[in-house]
């Protein structure tokens, strides 16, 4: 373990990238889950064949293939719009955006069908019976669908949650210096990559164990008052 204790320094800076990584791909796949939860559950049939799709082709595609489709072919089709229409000469998305939407973009629709089935579970009753007191539809979300969703939906939320936090060892493949590149370079260098493996397995469980007590702190915060059957 002396080996792995040298490159601390390498292991700590890839562990936050990959931190920030899961982060910031959870609030993108919320957003995106959000949206198409709306897009299932509403009445306009094209907006139900969009969401539709979206969730059919995720489930469809390995969440690799996918990320280096987006990765490469995105990068091109925006360069190739932004020659076309005048408005940029060159962009180039670097790996940690790129990981970021990827993911994101991938999660989103798990999201999408965790909060369709969390809104779907809520007692038509309640809103109805908020429509009856006169509540404005921003206030029915806010005190009657957002709480009883979030309850519903934690289950859910919470596996997608951790899967996203495995997935983020996907990146590496496409170049960024998160915690699984780091830890393969630094591996290689001494050649120990077992060694500095063992030690991304027991980052990543350190990682999980965390978010799991957040899980649940979140899991009694939500389901107050409510009867544990």
């Amino acid at each position: 373990m002396e080996t792995v204790w040298a490159y601390r320094g390498l292991l700590f800076d890839g562990t936050v990238v990959t931190v920030q990584l899961a982060i910031a791909s959870l609030l993108l796949a919320v957003f995106f889950g959000l949206i198409g939860a709306t897009a299932k559950l509403s009445s306009n049939r094209l907006s139900q064949k969009i969401a539709g799709a979206y969730t059919t082709l995720i489930r469809g595609v390995p969440d690799l293939v996918l990320m280096m489709l987006l990765f490469y072919g995105g990068q091109q089709l925006l360069n190739e719009f932004g020659e076309l229409t005048g408005w940029w000469e060159y962009l180039e998305i670097n790996q940690f955006t790129s990981g970021i939407f990827s993911i994101g973009f991938v999660f989103g629709a798990y999201m999408t069908e965790t909060f369709r089935g969390a809104i779907l579970a809520i007692p038509r009753g309640q809103i109805e019976a908020g429509i009856a007191c006169g509540m404005t539809s921003m206030k029915i979300f806010r005190r009657i669908t957002w709480p009883q969703m979030v309850r519903f939906a934690l289950p859910g939320f919470a596996n997608n949650w951790l899967v996203l936090v495995k997935a983020t060892a996907l990146v590496s493949v496409i170049g960024l210096h998160d915690l699984v590149w780091n830890a393969s370079t630094a591996g290689r260098s001494v050649r120990e990559p077992f060694t500095f493996m063992f030690t991304v397995l027991i980052i990543y469980l350190f990682l999980t164990a965390v978010s799991d007590v957040g899980l649940r702190w979140l899991d009694r915060r939500y389901n107050v008052g409510v009867r544990k059957v």
